[in-house]
């Protein structure tokens, strides 16, 4: 058998050098790789060996698979660079310009990004970014999320099979992983690895198992904000959230808060957003993001002391504040790749 795994090598380097067209190729390459080819036979002739011999000739087939599929890529490249150098000919110099002048544009999603990333960075935030893929520890239970809460049902939250093993980013044994579900996870890690005071945003992707309609998607982006000083107050919150508005909107825009709901802050708030340049969203009250003082107990999940820190927290979904900007009125054309769309950013 080794002698016939030798020859076949032979045999394919020997032969590959003769061959000058892409059919010829394919011809060659059959009669070593096909299904009648003498590679294949070889493979399937294992069985007939003993018990002992099996693991040995099957090892040199598998390195003699790696050896001819290395000579056939380098032949492959080689005849594909000749035929279309046959095919510009001579009377083209490949070098020239294209004479497509088109210029790409950038994403209106990464331009919203960079917008709000320049934004923060005027005032202080700092860019903190961490894994798509959260232990529960990062994803709620430092978020103060009990486990009955509705977030963490799995009709809710993308799961990964019980048993998978993420032991990098696990905080506790025997924890289940999840597809985060919003970017508060790098607010947790950024208070563990950092000591306040702090400023950041923690722009990125999130996934919930959400039905696919004009305003939902199962994967959309999050921006999120984390301020952690002493003595923070709902005024020092208010006065970032008109500052963000104002840049972002135009300085006739109205910034308003109604209480509301979150685990990880108290008192919470979601934010209503008011403006006259919003085309049909103009002189209505939009709601735009949620935000809120961070409870003490997540100063106690990250060992801060919540009689000395305070802070506020805020996080909004990129997409939509794209689509309140730009009056887009389908989230599903983010995702598209459809160059009428994209082309008029």
């Amino acid at each position: 058998m080794e002698e016939d795994l030798k020859t076949i090598v032979l045999q394919a380097e020997k032969g590959i050098s003769d061959l000058h067209s892409l059919p010829e190729f394919e011809s060659f390459k059959a009669k070593f790789l096909g299904s009648n080819g003498a590679l294949t036979q070889a493979a399937k002739s294992i069985g007939k060996l003993s018990a002992e011999e099996r693991p040995r000739v099957g090892k040199l087939v598998n390195e003699v698979k790696i050896q001819i599929e290395s000579i056939f890529a380098k032949a492959l490249t080689r005849i594909e660079e000749a035929e279309l150098a046959k095919k510009i000919g001579s009377e083209v110099d490949p070098t020239l310009p294209s004479p497509d002048g088109q210029k790409g544009v950038i994403h209106p999603l990464t331009q919203i990004r960079r917008e709000l990333d320049d934004i923060f960075r005027k005032i202080g935030f700092t860019v903190a970014e961490g894994p798509e893929i959260e232990s529960e520890w990062y994803c709620f239970d430092a978020l103060n999320t009990p486990d009955y809460h509705p977030a963490r049902d799995e009709q809710d939250t993308l799961y990964f099979p019980k048993g998978s093993d993420f032991a990098n980013i696990s905080r506790k044994s025997n924890e289940r992983y999840v597809l985060r579900t919003h970017t508060s996870s790098v607010q947790i890690r950024t208070l563990l690895q950092e000591k306040p005071p702090l400023r950041i945003i923690a722009p990125g992707r999130a996934f919930r198992r959400d039905a696919v309609d004009a305003t939902h998607s199962a994967s959309f982006h999050q921006i999120e904000g984390l301020y952690v000083d002493k003595n923070v107050t709902v005024k020092d919150l208010k006065s970032v959230l008109d500052y963000f508005s104002a840049q972002l909107f135009g300085n006739n825009v109205k910034v308003r808060l109604r209480p509301s709901f979150f685990p990880f802050t108290e008192p919470s708030f979601e934010v209503d957003l008011y403006s006259p340049n919003l085309g049909k969203l103009s002189n209505k009250w939009i709601e735009i993001m949620g935000c809120g003082i961070v409870d003490p107990e997540i100063f106690k999940a990250v060992d801060l002391d919540p009689e000395i820190w305070t802070g506020f927290a805020f996080g909004m979904g990129m997409e939509r504040l794209a689509m309140i900007r730009y009056g887009i009125d389908d989230i599903r054309y983010f995702y598209n790749n459809d160059l009428r769309f994209l082309k008029q950013f």
